[in-house]
């Protein structure tokens, strides 16, 4: 699996919600604003811009740009720190703040079926796309799945 089949598992509409998702502030917060504002190709980042960027931006990450899509997906990621730190809690994953220490391997803290758990808590209170694009980013990062975790089976024609 590709960091580009976590974004095409979500469809375009799922693609914009992330990006509506994106806390500016955080990402100046954490210092990656610059850095985003460069790897995106856009002259000013703000919620407008990256609105009107949303093809262009589904359009390179379709296409293969993996270091597009991983800083897009750190982007999106911090923007939901609560939603980590609250999902981390809920499944009893040692934590700082919502990311993992350095020596630590969180890998044990993810018993079998932890996705429909996380997913069933969380769904009515995180946009969907949201919190199903961070189960799916920890399984292809963390756990090296090889298929998109589906909540609903969606019958094959």
């Amino acid at each position: 699996m590709e960091i580009s089949d976590l974004y095409s598992g979500l469809g375009v509409d799922g693609f914009v919600q992330l990006l509506r998702g994106i806390s500016i502030g955080k990402l100046r917060t954490y210092q990656i604003y610059e850095g985003f504002k460069v790897r995106a190709r856009l002259q000013k980042l703000n919620t407008e811009s990256l609105r009107k960027a949303a093809p262009r931006m589904w359009a390179r990450i379709m296409a293969g740009d993996t270091a597009f899509g991983q800083d897009l997906a750190q982007a999106v990621l911090v923007s939901h720190l609560d939603m980590i730190i609250a999902v981390l809690d809920f499944l009893g994953v040692p934590h700082e703040n919502g990311f993992f220490a350095k020596d630590m391997d969180p890998k044990p803290h993810f018993t079998d079926g932890w996705e429909g758990r996380v997913w069933e808590k969380f769904r009515s209170t995180v946009p969907e796309a949201v919190l199903l694009f961070y189960i799916n980013h920890l399984r292809w990062e963390l756990l090296k799945a090889e298929e998109l975790y589906r909540p609903e089976a969606v019958p094959v024609v």
